[in-house]
């Protein structure tokens, strides 16, 4: 009987070690993704959060707490408001277009024809283009006077325009930029969601006569809409990050016309050493990211399809 029982308690020990092995294991194995997150990611978020509640910038000696003083300040501040108007104003606009160009792209080149490759390759081509070199060959296109897009709109009697150097221009230029440069990524992702579509929907629709408008509309984007959701999510945080072009095609003018959160954000910390505001500032940057990106999610989520 004592052998018995000994033995009875041993199998319970070793079906214990058993299961705390299998249940910690998933924990052991996603640790070292843990870690980097918790190292790169939420404790520089925990950082900027309490240094946006102090002070702190070349007239103050020690941080000196504010509380939310740091935001009050951005908010009451017209020349900050502006900064947050030509950001949304970026976003609401680049995005959809570069979406939707995007897809039909993605559309028109989901079919076999000659020199299929070589389309592709044109319309990607952009996106290989590091932001630096595109905002220089684009800042040679605006140029006043003998620039490519004043010469083409002068065929239409157009009069050149000074595209960076208008306040009214200089924002919508670097839309076009924007889009240009983006828009070939997109189109990828919309390509590789389409290629990995079942055919025999397809087939089962040209069967019952529905013609390729029908079949787009009823099959194709209702079956995307998990590619559309992604693509849409990695475009508004792409949006967000635009700095570059900013730094090299204008500085934020004329007159604040095309500074936006992010080039503001290193202007304040890096030009102005200003702590406790560049991290206010990546606050709300970072809340704006988390209200779109919700906001996203929840209206595509519902209608997308997994296979």
């Amino acid at each position: 009987m004592a052998l018995t029982s000994q033995a009875t308690v041993e199998t319970k020990q070793a079906e214990r070690h058993l299961r705390f092995r299998n249940a910690a294991l998933p924990y052991l194995l996603i640790s070292p993704t843990l870690l980097f997150v918790a190292a790169f990611t939420l404790w520089p978020l925990l950082r900027v959060i309490h240094d946006s509640l102090y002070v702190q910038n070349q007239a103050v000696q020690t941080p000196r707490f504010t509380g939310l003083g740091n935001f009050l300040a951005l908010f009451s501040d017209p020349f900050f408001r502006g900064v947050i108007e030509n950001t949304l104003l970026y976003v609401i606009i680049t995005v959809p277009v570069s979406v939707f160009l995007a897809l039909v792209l993605a559309l028109l080149l989901n079919r076999k024809f000659r020199a299929l490759g070589l389309y592709r390759l044109a319309f990607f081509y952009p996106t290989v283009l590091p932001m630096v070199s595109a905002a220089t060959i684009w800042l040679f296109m605006y140029t006043p006077g003998y620039g490519l897009l004043n010469v083409f709109i002068e065929f239409f009697h157009i009069p050149s325009q000074n595209w960076l150097g208008d306040p009214k221009l200089a924002l919508i230029a670097l839309m076009i930029l924007g889009v240009w440069k983006q828009t070939g990524y997109f189109m990828v992702f919309f390509l590789a969601g389409m290629q990995g579509l079942p055919h025999d929907v397809f087939e089962s629709a040209k069967l019952d006569g529905a013609n390729i408008v029908q079949s787009t509309l009823a099959i194709t984007l209702p079956l995307l809409m998990g590619t559309t959701l992604f693509v849409t999510t990695i475009a508004v945080i792409n949006a967000f990050e635009t700095v570059d072009q900013i730094y090299i095609m204008t500085g934020g003018g004329p007159v604040n016309a095309t500074n936006m959160l992010l080039f503001d954000l290193w202007q304040t910390l890096f030009s102005y050493l200003d702590v406790g505001r560049a991290s206010a500032i990546s606050v709300i940057l970072v809340v704006m990211l988390l209200v779109f990106t919700a906001v996203n999610f929840i209206s595509t989520e519902r209608r997308a399809t997994y296979e």
